[in-house]
């Protein structure tokens, strides 16, 4: 017992020792040590079966407090987690499985979100539904900006000029049958909404996912089996389409919260199309083309350096976004239509191409060993676009993040409003299949990009819904008045409703078009085919 005493007292003296060494150090690492010395003499206590005096207790709890687990440090472990290790696999997901960050980004939402292990919940960052809105408003502007942007950078140089009357007979038509048929859709599954209620939710459907295209589009698979015009016009065609989706949600909302029809048009024609694209285009096409000047009359003193050049992809679109928006105007539209203008004659994209070419060189130099050649640049990899922007990879994920977690699960049954899962999946199917491929297989004749009906079918089929379509419903909710439940009047039901039938179709529009290639894929390798395999999607054909 006496040996026992004499240990307990060796300990503590030099507990106490260290602690008044440490009382002239910082409080932080005061508190950090004394911890460890804490930790120490708790391990002898339990080894000689003795139960913590309190004062150790005390000085863990201490060492506790500097725990800070907030929701925005969880955020960035969870996007910061998903880059690190979806990176490590990246060449496995997007070349040899065909999966990219949009479907992985949306299923790890899904996962840590509130209906899956509830780390991270969207509508829990604020208590009030109007910043709730606000927050996933803004979250998918800037993820859109960018995508728009970089989309018309890397265009072609005056593609939107040599090709406008493919673009017009493509955007125009197929826009306005796909809008007024999943209107008519969605009125005969839910009809207590009225028809303009419905082409409201419908114009929130109508335009093709920029950001959904782009993965898909600019992906391996898209890249060895078709042909490039097609990919070039169905990229312009997203871009164009999202922009162009404030005309129809314009109408539809003036049509539901104006008394008189007459008023409604009337805005709508001011408004929806003078003020929102028109002014839209023009202001980015001329913050695009004098900001192309001004950079090449600094380039030809010397004055900027490629990582300048690159570097204007984020802060063209935030610069260019932020005026539109603050003026009213149709902020996506703008941004195309600067990131076009400002590589009309093809001069930025030089500056960018050669950066871009080099960094591919040194990937493929540092990764080795394929058999190909080392710092081997294939033919192929000038196709692709001149810039693949991290900065874009991270935004693109942490949208589908965002998406994934945001997903109202709760609300896809919502029997008092009408709203049931059958219902939702007739809708969406119905949606895939005549939404946009029957315009566009009566239309492809008069697009000279789109030569054969297989081609139509992929261009018709390849018509995600995904961030745009989120932005532009939750932008419809800015506009309608609060609501109660249950409503009390066609506006609020309309409030209601518009969300979840909004959700739904997203979700599935990611795993229909998300996996669409990978179960090709898995076709061709793995399903047996006595006359031998063949590429589903010839390039000549597609």
């Amino acid at each position: 017992m006496q040996q026992q005493i004499n240990e307990e007292n060796d300990v503590l003296d030099r507990h106490e020792t260290h602690t008044c060494n440490m009382a002239r150090s910082p409080s932080c690492t005061y508190t950090v040590l004394e911890s460890v010395y804490g930790v120490r003499y708790l391990i002898y206590r339990y080894s000689k079966n003795q139960a913590p005096p309190v004062t150790f207790v005390s000085s863990v709890g201490m060492a506790l407090q500097l725990l800070d687990v907030s929701t925005p440090g969880i955020a960035y472990i969870c996007l910061g987690g998903f880059i690190v290790v979806f990176s490590l696999f990246s060449v496995l997901m997007k070349e040899k499985i065909y999966l990219n960050e949009v479907v992985l980004g949306t299923a790890f939402g899904i996962i840590i979100g509130p209906h899956g292990g509830n780390i991270i919940n969207p509508r829990s960052w604020s208590s009030s539904l109007e910043s709730q809105n606000n927050i996933t408003l803004e979250v998918m502007r800037i993820v859109l900006g960018v995508g728009l942007f970089v989309i018309g950078v890397e265009l072609p140089k005056s593609y939107m000029w040599k090709h406008a009357r493919s673009l017009l007979a493509m955007v125009i038509p197929t826009m306005a049958a796909g809008w007024l048929l999943v209107g008519g859709i969605l009125k005969l599954l839910f009809p207590s909404l009225t028809f303009v209620s419905c082409l409201v939710i419908a114009a929130c459907l109508t335009p093709t996912d920029p950001i959904i295209c782009a993965a898909i589009v600019g992906g391996k698979f898209a890249t060895d089996n078709v042909d490039i015009k097609l990919r070039q016009i169905l990229s312009a065609e997203s871009a164009a389409n999202d922009g162009l989706a404030y005309p129809f949600l314009s109408i539809s909302i003036y049509l539901t919260i104006e008394s008189s029809k007459r008023t409604a048009f009337g805005k709508w024609f001011l408004v929806g199309w003078l003020y929102q694209v028109i002014l839209g285009v023009i202001l980015g096409a001329v913050i695009g083309f004098l900001f192309s000047c001004l950079f090449q009359l600094s380039g030809r003193r010397g004055f900027v350096n490629r990582e300048s050049y690159v570097a204007q992809y984020i802060a063209m679109t935030l610069f260019t976004i932020g005026v539109a928006h603050t003026i009213g105007s149709d902020d996506l539209l703008a941004a195309f239509a600067a990131g076009t203008a400002i590589s009309w004659d093809g001069r930025f994209n030089e500056q960018t191409k050669d950066e871009h070419l080099n960094d591919q060189a040194d990937d493929k130099t540092i990764g080795g060993g394929s058999g190909q050649g080392e710092g081997q640049i294939e033919d192929e990899e000038y196709e692709k676009e001149a810039f693949v922007s991290v900065i874009d990879f991270v935004l693109n994920s942490a949208g589908f993040i965002y998406i994934g977690a945001w997903l109202p699960f709760q609300d896809f049954n919502l029997p008092n409003l009408g709203i049931v899962p059958w219902k939702l999946t007739v809708l969406f199917i119905a949606i895939v299949f005549l939404r946009r491929i029957p315009a566009l297989m009566a239309l492809y004749k008069c697009i000279p990009e789109i030569v054969t009906w297989k081609q139509a079918l992929f261009a018709g089929h390849f018509g995600p819904m995904g961030v745009g379509a989120v932005f532009i419903s939750t932008l419809a909710l800015t506009e309608l008045s609060a609501p109660h439940n249950p409503p009390r009047n066609q506006e609020e039901l309309l409030a209601l409703c518009i969300q979840p039938i909004v959700a739904f179709v997203v979700l599935g529009s990611i795993i229909i078009h998300g996996l669409s290639i990978p179960l090709f894929e898995f076709g061709r390798h793995f399903l047996p085919n006595r006359t031998g395999p063949t590429k589903i999607l010839p390039i000549s054909d597609v």
